[in-house]
């Protein structure tokens, strides 16, 4: 691919922090692989600058961005109009920008799943989880368990309203199926130990917080599938000490894959090539 001209389209991924992101790569690869004249950039932007930036962006020769931690929700004000899984979610994590409007998406909860799925071969239809987190991630991925058929959900979070928030919305939204637990010892024993897989939606164990965990390891046993959507480290502390009980574990580099392989054919209208992401991403995280 020629060096980026007048011509060239752009997009972006804003978040902050973004050192440990490796979607510019993932997306470039398969730009560059495909012969398309784009160009991905990661841009950090905070809470306070996040309207300014955006709307200079929509000015711009840019057509799309990916939005993460911690503006997966902030952004939605900043939109023209809403995909409907996305309006039923609460959260945006790609986003479409055509003639300056723009239109908001969430691939976070089908990528998920899909590597759920593959990875430890079961389907969600029917089983209980624990989901510590209340963010963007949290969101798209309870509703879309939701969605999908899940007997229970768990949720966990350090301001309990907001998971009684996000439960009631859940319930009132798509199914009666979300529960919210508060995150004393006990409580969350006591939720685990009904629950089949165990999911950490929040940035606790990214690096470089490597030694952290999100939740109490005693909550681990081994019947349990546990999953991070953390996925630099490769094997957070979570996987690790969860691998080490006899728990099955689903690392997050397949849920990136994927929501990021969803989000490139809303960019370019073009199938992406996921052999080729997933083995930049695997490079690098090597």
């Amino acid at each position: 691919m020629p060096y980026p001209t007048i011509n060239t389209k752009l997009v972006t991924l804003l978040g902050n922090p973004l050192g440990h992101s490796v979607s510019p790569h993932m997306h470039n690869r398969v730009f560059k692989k495909l012969g398309i004249d784009c160009c991905y950039l990661p841009v950090e932007v905070t809470e306070d600058n996040l309207e300014t930036v955006f709307r200079a962006l929509t000015k711009m020769n840019v057509i799309g961005c990916n939005v993460t931690i911690p503006h997966k929700v902030g952004i939605i004000q900043y939109l023209d109009e809403l995909d409907s899984v996305a309006q039923t979610i609460g959260a945006v994590n790609t986003i479409c920008i055509k003639n300056g409007k723009s239109k908001g998406y969430n691939t976070d909860g089908e990528g998920f799943i899909r590597s759920l799925e593959e990875e430890s071969q079961i389907s969600v239809k029917g089983k209980c989880f624990f989901i510590h987190g209340c963010g963007g991630g949290s969101r798209a991925i309870c509703m879309t368990l939701a969605f999908k058929g899940a007997a229970k959900i768990y949720i966990s979070n350090r301001t309990f309203t907001k998971a009684e928030a996000l439960s009631e919305e859940i319930n009132s939204k798509i199914a009666k199926c979300s529960v919210p637990v508060q995150t004393n010892h006990e409580d969350q024993r006591n939720a685990t130990q009904a629950c089949d897989v165990l999911v950490n939606t929040t940035s606790v164990g990214m690096h470089p917080n490597e030694e952290e965990l999100p939740f109490d390891a005693s909550l681990i046993n081994e019947k349990h599938i546990v999953a991070d959507i953390v996925y630099n480290p490769r094997m957070t502390k979570l996987l690790k000490t969860a691998e080490r009980k006899g728990a099955r574990i689903v690392p997050g580099l397949g849920m990136l894959i994927y929501q990021g392989a969803a989000a490139f054919k809303l960019f370019t209208g073009v199938e992406p090539l996921v052999d080729e992401m997933s083995e930049e991403v695997h490079r690098l995280m090597a």
